[in-house]
């Protein structure tokens, strides 16, 4: 079975991603034909990049990044849940990113963002990101703005439409996933 990793990208007190992510988790757990597992960063505690290799090289020195690599080495594709911080995603999401290189290969990846204009520029860099570390981004995305999917820009109300907009990037995810499964095999 396909093993998906909802990534929850904030670390920022009172942040409006804990509670997109669960909605994803919550909209993703209904099917029956991938596993989903929410990954909180904050449970990682990882501190900026004090890795003294290139993560390319594999060699982790650090017991918080081998346990982010081990975790991130278990999924088949991801969920990215993204805030949109001046036109980017949060640093906290970009840093535990760079910490790993070959966990990240051949896999799939969507995006939820949200934010004034639904996270979208911030899921573009991602999109690059996402490119260089040989992973195959899915076209369908998920943008929540917090004008119209969230109440005075903090209780978070979706609309129908969005799960719908889920559903695709999901599908997606899921079947890339699997499409990629004999490259990383070899």
């Amino acid at each position: 079975m396909v093993k998906i990793g909802i990534i929850l990208g904030s670390t920022r007190p009172g942040r409006n991603g804990e509670a997109v992510a669960r909605w994803v988790y919550d909209v993703a757990s209904q099917r029956t034909d991938v596993e989903f597992e929410l990954v909180d960063l904050l449970d990682y505690n990882l501190p900026h990049l004090d890795e003294m290799m290139p993560p390319s090289m594999g060699q982790y020195a650090q017991p918080h990044t081998q346990a982010w690599a081990s975790k991130i080495a278990s999924f088949d594709g991801f969920v990215m849940v993204t805030p949109e911080y001046n036109h980017s995603t949060s640093g906290a999401l970009k840093n535990a990113i760079d910490f790993l290189y070959g966990e990240w290969n051949n896999k799939a990846v969507g995006f939820v963002g949200y934010g004034s204009v639904g996270g979208t520029r911030a899921v573009e860099h991602l999109r690059l990101i996402a490119a260089e570390l040989q992973m195959a981004d899915v076209r369908a995305q998920v943008a929540l703005s917090l004008f119209t999917d969230f109440e005075n820009f903090s209780t978070f109300k979706p609309g129908q439409h969005q799960v719908d907009s889920l559903n695709a990037t999901l599908d997606q995810v899921q079947a890339w996933s699997a499409a990629l499964a004999p490259l990383r095999a070899a």
